[in-house]
């Protein structure tokens, strides 16, 4: 295995253009930032960029989120398990780039050693908007209340333009997570997320106001052919002008001008279809709340491939497991 430094994975990607976004080198030096040592390696055509959270007395969980990269061999995989037990990682944590899940066949073959986790740090379930086709088209495959909203919202003065002020910007992740009750990261974290990824033309944080009063804003990327909808808040002013409707509109035309030709909408309940649109207007509760919003958009549900635990030491793997029963896990 060739371990990779920041230039050298950077030049990696740029041989495999449809990677993740968290696949990125910006993503794995974000997460550096915040506490996660960050290891990257490739053998031949396959390569990882590996996430270590320490844990007390010297261990660590080990996470590759949307990845690996490529077709991985059981060569791949030996090498990894050398730099998991480096960092001496309890186990390892892998959310595959794909949807729907591998048959027993192909898992045997693309994660030898490893169990079906039931948890997972991303939400494995979402909704996909196609891109393609035009503008026209795009809207027209969208419920007729969201068409009507975002029209609404152009009609009642709301304006989405770029922004770079992240204090704006926390202050309404923090009104939405009082109204939602949910947790934000801090200014600081959402600071340097815009200050890796807006340099490259891989973000754009943009921000929906009326009468120069910022009522939503949202951070959209883009990598590939593919954007991303990660992070969102609105506050509890003008709602009826519904300038969130507004701002994915605009979020998606960015993503369109970048050549994109998908829109993930990042998060909704883990549930199959029948199941939210049964639910979606008595349930509120965690991604309920958002569901009955971001189906308006048209999209397609759509589930990952589940999440893959490679187990380096049984007993304090069960521990960590009970304490997940209690706590859960977070996504991006």
């Amino acid at each position: 295995m060739t371990e990779l430094n920041l230039s050298e994975w950077q030049a990696f990607l740029r041989q495999h253009p449809q990677a993740h976004l968290l696949q990125t080198a910006e993503w794995g030096e974000l997460k550096r930032g915040f506490g996660w040592r960050v290891r990257r390696a490739a053998v031949s055509d396959c390569g990882a960029q590996i996430l270590f959270r320490p844990l007390p007395v010297g261990f660590s969980v080990g996470y590759i989120p949307r990845g690996p990269v490529g077709i991985p061999s059981a060569a791949f995989w030996a090498e990894v398990d050398h730099l998991a037990r480096s960092e001496r990682a309890v186990f390892l944590k892998v959310e595959p780039d794909r949807w729907g899940e591998p048959s027993a066949d192909e898992a045997a073959a693309l994660f030898p050693g490893f169990q079906s986790s039931p948890h997972s740090i991303q939400p494995p379930r979402t909704i996909v908007v196609s891109l393609e086709g035009g503008e026209d088209a795009i809207l027209a495959r969208m419920k007729q209340k969201t068409r009507y909203n975002i029209r609404l919202a152009e009609r009642k003065g709301v304006v989405v333009q770029p922004g770079s002020d992240l204090e704006v910007f926390q202050n309404l992740m923090v009104a939405t997570g009082s109204r939602d009750g949910f947790g934000v990261h801090s200014q600081a974290y959402y600071q340097r997320v815009y200050d890796l990824f807006h340099p490259m033309e891989m973000c754009n944080l943009l921000v929906a106001a009326y009468d120069n009063k910022p009522l939503a804003g949202l951070m959209v990327f883009a990598c590939g052919n593919r954007a991303w909808y990660l992070y969102g808040a609105s506050n509890d002013e003008e709602r009826n002008r519904m300038p969130t409707y507004l701002l994915q509109w605009e979020a998606m035309r960015w993503a369109m001008e970048r050549g994109c030709t998908e829109y993930d909408l990042w998060g909704v309940p883990d549930a199959d279809e029948e199941t939210l649109e049964t639910g979606f207007e008595t349930r509120s509760d965690g991604l309920w709340g958002v569901y009955r919003f971001k189906r308006g958009f048209g999209g397609v549900l759509t589930r990952a491939s589940g999440a893959w635990d490679r187990v380096y030491n049984p007993l304090l793997y069960r521990l960590y497991r009970l304490r997940l029963r209690s706590h859960g896990e977070g996504g991006a």
